[in-house]
């Protein structure tokens, strides 16, 4: 019960990734906010995580829309009593070769990683300067070290990390921790749309990815829920700007 007495947001938290963190932290006695731009399936998860509703709080959120997070944020706030943690997880890809790629894919993906992690950051971080406490994470992923197809996603993760690595700079004084996990393969919806786009089955993608990690299988949400919860909780105390692969092989 690492995060009894303690609240967190999650954006894009009606499935993949998010639904995982969402639940691991609830698990571990937090409250928590989630944020998503599918208000019903972020209720259906709020409500099977809690089905009274007193630990857990669903709000439509677009996050490169500024108005839109500092109001979640106040609600939060509001409902809970404090801020504590924030997992800026919502994320797009819109994978083409540079040749291909349009203007609004670019901009699309910049903007929801890059904009909507800065907005979420900016707004949150009011709170948890106020007490004096707070954890951060920012969801990169190992596409930041580069994969063909994914100038937009990779350029957005990679900024996810340098972001980590100022913010934590600046927040460290008011005892507020940021850091970034960054994940390999993992077996999400997202995934499976990338093993359509290849006109292959998501198990042949599965393989192929299982097979290329020193540890032979492909990750699952759940992996990245543990690493989230690491790093969002007080053992990590003494860790900041850093950025956790988990990607089931070293990384660079």
């Amino acid at each position: 019960m690492r995060y009894e007495g303690k609240t967190a947001v999650v954006t894009g938290a009606a499935q993949g990734l998010g639904e995982a963190i969402s639940r691991r932290l609830a698990a571990e006695g937090a409250s928590v906010a989630l944020l998503d731009l599918n208000l019903d399936a972020a209720r259906k998860v709020a409500e099977d995580i809690d089905g009274s509703g007193k630990t857990t709080l669903a709000l439509q959120c677009n996050v490169t829309d500024r108005d839109q997070v500092e109001e979640c944020m106040q609600r939060v706030n509001d409902r809970f009593g404090s801020l504590d943690v924030l997992v800026s997880n919502a994320g797009v890809t819109r994978d083409n070769l540079i040749f291909k790629m349009s203007d609004e894919d670019w901009d699309l993906v910049i903007d929801t990683h890059l904009k909507g992690s800065f907005y979420c950051c900016r707004a949150a971080q009011t709170y948890m300067v106020k007490q004096q406490y707070g954890k951060i994470v920012l969801m990169s992923s190992r596409a930041a070290l580069g994969n063909p197809g994914q100038v937009n996603y990779g350029s957005a993760k990679a900024g996810l990390q340098g972001m980590a690595r100022v913010l934590a700079l600046e927040l460290g004084k008011f005892n507020i921790n940021v850091n970034s996990v960054a994940p390999g393969f993992i077996d999400t919806a997202m995934t499976r749309q990338l093993a359509a786009r290849r006109n292959i089955s998501p198990e042949q993608l599965k393989e192929t990815a299982a097979q290329a990690n020193a540890i032979k299988r492909v990750g699952v949400p759940e992996d990245i829920a543990a690493a989230v919860a690491y790093l969002a909780s007080d053992e990590a105390g003494y860790v900041t700007g850093q950025t956790l692969y988990v990607a089931g092989r070293p990384t660079a």
